[in-house]
């Protein structure tokens, strides 16, 4: 469903159930990076009016689940960690060059967007089968549920921003080059990492 090229190695839920609070810290703050990046949607291409209303829902929502987040940081005793750099998504914004037109600019976002969420919900997915902590793994399928839709609409207002053939193309690529970022990745406790 996701078209991800590169499952993510279930191995890594191990390295998850050793730092529970890093992997919460590191998810809570991925929800605010959503949230910012509708946002910033909102700011830099203010004319697509249809875009915008969904970033508008869209923003609330992650931030109505990074407090969920937060919120099961402070019922396990601590506080929010520090932000840390997302290597991922370092890594992921390195594929398309820099300037083109502004619909190349938006399309490339949306992509980068779609990308970043169905990771999420392939990770997600994989926390709600095989955490042991049942009521974290209940936690991680609502979530999963939620990623799959956001996924879903970045990848549609790409395609109908954009040349649907070209978009295709883009997407295929960009999937590719995120499976060999992949490779080196899920071996710590961040969401994408």
């Amino acid at each position: 469903m996701l078209g991800l090229k590169l499952p993510t190695d279930p191995r890594w839920v191990n390295i998850v159930e050793m730092n529970i609070d890093e992997i919460l810290t590191d998810h809570a703050y991925c929800e605010q990076k959503a949230a910012s990046t509708a946002i910033s949607l909102i700011v830099s291409f203010p004319e697509y009016s249809e875009l915008i209303e969904e970033m508008i829902a869209l923003s609330r929502e992650e931030m109505g689940h990074f407090k969920m987040v937060h919120d099961r940081i402070i019922a396990r005793g601590k506080t929010l960690g520090r932000d840390r750099k997302d290597a991922y998504v370092l890594q992921l914004v390195k594929f398309f060059p820099k300037g083109g037109s502004r619909t190349t600019q938006l399309v490339h976002r949306l992509l980068y967007a779609a990308l970043i969420e169905a990771r999420s919900c392939e990770r997600f997915r994989l926390l709600s089968e095989e955490l042991e902590d049942k009521e974290l793994a209940d936690f991680y399928n609502k979530l999963m549920v939620s990623e799959a839709s956001h996924y879903t609409m970045f990848l549609k207002f790409a395609r109908q921003y954009g040349d649907r053939e070209e978009v295709d193309k883009k997407w295929e690529d960009l999937l590719n080059y995120e499976a060999r970022i992949m490779k080196n990745l899920s071996k710590s406790e961040s969401i994408h990492g």
